[in-house]
């Protein structure tokens, strides 16, 4: 067998270069030339199911939304106690039928003994001033610890009453736990979302003392524990990266829903894969973006979800998710009416 030097064919594949352009100059411009079909309204109207609105203005959104074909927006405040309560009357004192509301659990004062009582009291004020879910997110079971300084677990049954009583008020509960399965990996060489974490480095969990997969699993302990709560997995249940996982997840617990909220990176990457997943749970998936509300970003989803377009950029944060592009699902109109908006109005009895 010839060897390099001797070749020219065993030198040209055995070429490799050592280069000092910096990753974050690297742009490249794709050379293929494929079609764009991007929509500029979606074929149904819209209800983006997981949206962070506190700092904008409701009437700019308003007409992002009416130029994107986007329905109706559930805010999930960022925000606690009264400055949440002020979110909520805003958007709904701005346009009733077109904003809605999900409150953030709030954590202050959960080393008290009288929390559980606070807390009920809590949400009964959120749905007061028109809130329609509730969201847990990472910080239980990642960094909420107690009064001695322990890790307090996703599925503690001293939080139970609070679940309970997320039913007896039919308040959806949503569940952001976990995160990417990069951020539990090194920030390295080999980590797929470097640039991300490279510039969110308290994004990363990799020194976690629970794994990822644990936390899931409490997680949906306390899901099969309280049946008569719907729950929605934020970010495809923080699965995405494992649609035969969460495949699993959605098969043994029936009533779980997930929302496809920035996940649309680890779905268009496997287009095969995900579309017979979303043929199979139509009934299950919930459209949402978590990202802040702009006319080319709706456009990308509608791309993904209704188009065979290959190749394209996903719709992100400026920190972009990862190095790689996208392919369209091209759905049909029954699974895209089922996601786009029937499937939040179960969840939303005002607008039904």
């Amino acid at each position: 067998m010839s060897t390099a030097g001797n070749d020219k064919f065993v030198d040209m594949v055995s070429a490799t270069a050592e280069v000092t352009l910096r990753l974050s100059e690297f742009h490249p411009r794709s050379s293929l030339h494929t079609p764009d079909r991007t929509p500029e309204k979606p074929r149904f109207p819209v209800i983006d199911y997981h949206n962070h609105l506190d700092s904008t203005d409701p009437k700019q959104v308003l007409s992002i939304m009416d130029q994107c074909g986007v329905e109706h927006i559930v805010n999930i405040t960022m925000q606690t106690g009264q400055p949440a309560l002020d979110t909520l009357d805003r958007f709904r004192q701005a346009a009733p039928d077109r904003f809605s509301a999900i409150g953030w659990m709030d954590w202050s004062g959960v080393e008290r003994s009288d929390f559980v009582s606070v807390t009920i009291d809590r949400l009964n004020r959120l749905v007061d001033h028109g809130a329609c879910g509730i969201k847990f997110w990472k910080d239980l079971g990642l960094t909420l610890r107690d009064a001695q300084g322990r890790l307090f677990r996703i599925d503690d049954d001293r939080f139970d009453p609070i679940f309970d009583a997320c039913g007896k008020l039919g308040l959806p509960v949503m569940f952001h736990t976990a995160d990417p399965s990069a951020f539990f990996e090194p920030i390295d060489p080999q980590n797929e979302r470097y640039e991300e974490l490279a510039a969110h480095p308290d994004w990363s969990f990799h020194d976690s003392p629970v794994s990822k997969r644990e936390l899931l699993e409490q997680r949906n302990r306390v899901i099969a524990r309280h049946p008569e709560v719907t729950f929605v997995g934020a970010h495809c249940a923080e699965s995405g990266e494992d649609l035969a996982y969460l495949a699993e997840q959605l098969d043994s617990l029936p009533n779980l829903q997930i929302d496809i909220s920035a996940r649309t990176p680890e779905l268009g990457r496997q287009p095969y894969r995900a579309r017979e997943f979303f043929l199979k749970y139509a009934d299950r998936i919930l459209f949402g973006t978590d990202l802040l509300p702009e006319i080319a970003m709706y456009r990308l989803y509608f791309r993904f979800l209704e188009t065979a377009d290959e190749y394209f950029p996903y719709p992100s944060h400026a920190s972009r998710q990862g190095r790689w592009h996208i392919y369209g699902l091209y759905l049909p109109d029954d699974v895209l009416r089922k996601v786009y908006r029937d499937n939040a109005l179960r969840l939303l009895p005002r607008l039904r």
